[in-house]
């Protein structure tokens, strides 16, 4: 599995011969230039997740790409005319020959019911797990999370928790574009030390870097 983070949440992974966007929100516009996309995931409405415009740019780009989502998605998509297919709940599917298992909650608290909006984890390809804006445990053996690593209703403290109680074998930061160069040192530092002897081997993956996992 080979997986490129555009930014924030949007990563472009490649597994099994098959490409897969993850929420192209307004943060980043990496995600409309690519091409031989075969399925778009998207987790939840908030813009940084879910940027319309950037939709239509990149259905532009790959008409034959396929869109899962939830239903509170689906339904702003709808009215803009997008197709989707809709997996959430502890629902499991197969899309373009790629396997995906739901996890289906609210997103974390801001303050609040702020921005408490339905929230869909999937579990691709049975290898990695991206909870969206959530701390949701998939039941299943995690090898790989992204994992969320700062914002408005994510503390380090409870980041690191939530990997431990996950135990993936790797994990690598999202959600984290507005961290400066001396943030994303100062976070990426704190998250490998507190992985790292827990036996989670942490990867520091920057916008614009490929890994591979």
């Amino acid at each position: 599995m080979k997986i490129t983070k555009f930014g924030q949440c949007c990563l472009l992974i490649e597994v099994g011969g098959k490409r897969i966007l993850t929420d192209p929100g307004k943060y980043t516009v990496a995600q409309n230039l690519v091409s031989d996309i075969d399925l778009i995931l998207i987790t939840h409405e908030h813009t940084d997740h879910l940027h319309v415009e950037s939709i239509f740019k990149i259905l532009e780009n790959n008409p034959d790409a396929k869109i899962v989502t939830n239903n509170s998605v689906a339904k702003i998509l709808e009215k803009s005319g997008i197709d989707c297919e809709v997996i959430e709940g502890r629902s499991t599917g197969e899309v373009c020959s790629v396997s995906l298992v739901a996890y289906d909650g609210k997103h974390e608290e801001i303050f609040g019911d702020f921005g408490i909006v339905q929230n869909t984890g999937y579990l691709i390809a049975g290898k990695l797990f991206y909870p969206g804006d959530s701390f949701i445990k998939p039941e299943e053996k995690v090898e790989v999370l992204a994992l969320p690593v700062a914002g408005t209703w994510c503390r380090s403290v409870d980041a690191i928790a939530y990997a431990l109680e996950v135990k993936p074998n790797k994990a690598f930061p999202v959600h984290d574009w507005f961290l400066n160069d001396d943030g994303i040192t100062l976070f990426y530092g704190l998250f490998s030390k507190h992985l790292g002897v827990n036996n989670i081997g942490f990867i520091p993956l920057k916008n614009g870097e490929t890994g591979e996992f």
